[in-house]
């Protein structure tokens, strides 16, 4: 997913779209030219510092694979438990050495342990957690709501960055398995995951599975090295043969990591006129390419851009 907080009193979209053309020099008559919706690019241009985070690096991991860095933000504000147990995992360097084993084709790339039968022992982490499927509305003092429908969940929006969902009616919020999110593989039971098997959505969002797996953060960069690895042959998209596994040389928290060697990438803020901006550029598409725009943007369809720190 490669891919701005104060504009005084008037929003970025008012100032963008308020520019006004100079008329033509065929006369006084001539017709005035409407101004054109700005894009997101135009949006990313006039943000201002305020506008943008950085990542925590204590909730930032970075997985090493053959053709580059993955970088995950980790979710803590809806996954506690299941943050600190992975971060765990990457400081007992559990991960390093294993592989992804499994990438179906418009669903998610996995990775973990390829020996179900015998599994690599933890040192400090935990096998199995409750799951961490929905949290309290209260917990999540972040959330920006959309004004769009959606057809999962009464209120849809995002919380700094993450997009998210909500029911008022039970006071829970929960995070929604867009393109990008990565979650914790589980079998049956509720709690029969813990964050050792980790997998990404790689294709049409799965918004079914919201609330039913645990959600712990989403790929800030690197999607590309994981969407387009060769689909598994095997039923459910995993890989038959030991050579097909893609190894991970090392998965390590960023805090961990020396300042020299760590990416510099910062999210745009959620609370800012800026985004309120970008989703509407994605709502309504400008530029001379949209003839006609959808007026409505579906929360999947409105990713956080994010950038590398200029």
């Amino acid at each position: 997913m490669d891919v701005a907080h104060g504009i005084n009193k008037t929003s970025l979209v008012t100032a963008l779209l308020a520019c006004d053309l100079a008329l033509p020099a065929h006369g006084a008559g001539a017709a005035r030219e409407l101004p054109s919706k700005p894009t997101v690019a135009d949006v990313i241009k006039a943000s201002k510092p305020s506008d943008w985070r950085p990542l925590d690096p204590e909730n930032t991991l970075y997985m090493e694979v053959p053709g580059g860095r993955v970088i995950i933000e980790l979710a803590p504000t809806f996954a506690p438990r299941h943050a600190t147990n992975i971060r765990l995992l990457a400081r007992e360097a559990y991960f390093d050495g294993l592989a992804i084993i499994r990438s179906q084709d418009n669903w998610v790339v996995q990775w973990g342990d390829p020996d179900e039968k015998n599994p690599r022992p933890m040192k400090t982490a935990k096998a199995t957690l409750p799951g961490e499927f929905t949290v309290p509305m209260k917990n999540d003092s972040h959330f920006t709501r959309l004004p769009d429908r959606d057809g999962y969940a009464r209120q849809v929006g995002h919380s700094n960055g993450f997009p998210s969902a909500r029911d008022p009616r039970t006071g829970q919020a929960w995070l929604a398995h867009c393109y990008g999110m990565v979650g914790v593989g589980r079998d049956n039971g509720a709690d029969s995951g813990g964050g050792s098997s980790l997998y990404v959505v790689i294709g049409h969002a799965p918004r079914h599975l919201d609330r039913n797996i645990t959600v712990v953060g989403r790929v800030i960069s690197g999607m590309p090295l994981l969407s387009t690895l060769p689909r598994g042959p095997q039923p459910m998209g995993f890989y038959d043969k030991k050579e097909q596994h893609v190894p991970i040389a090392s998965f390590r928290v960023a805090a961990d990591v020396p300042e020299a060697e760590r990416s510099r990438f910062e999210v745009m803020r959620t609370d800012s006129a800026a985004y309120k901006a970008a989703v509407e550029a994605q709502r309504n598409r400008g530029g001379p390419w949209t003839k006609v725009a959808a007026g409505h943007v579906d929360l999947c369809n409105a990713p956080i851009p994010v950038r590398e720190q200029p």
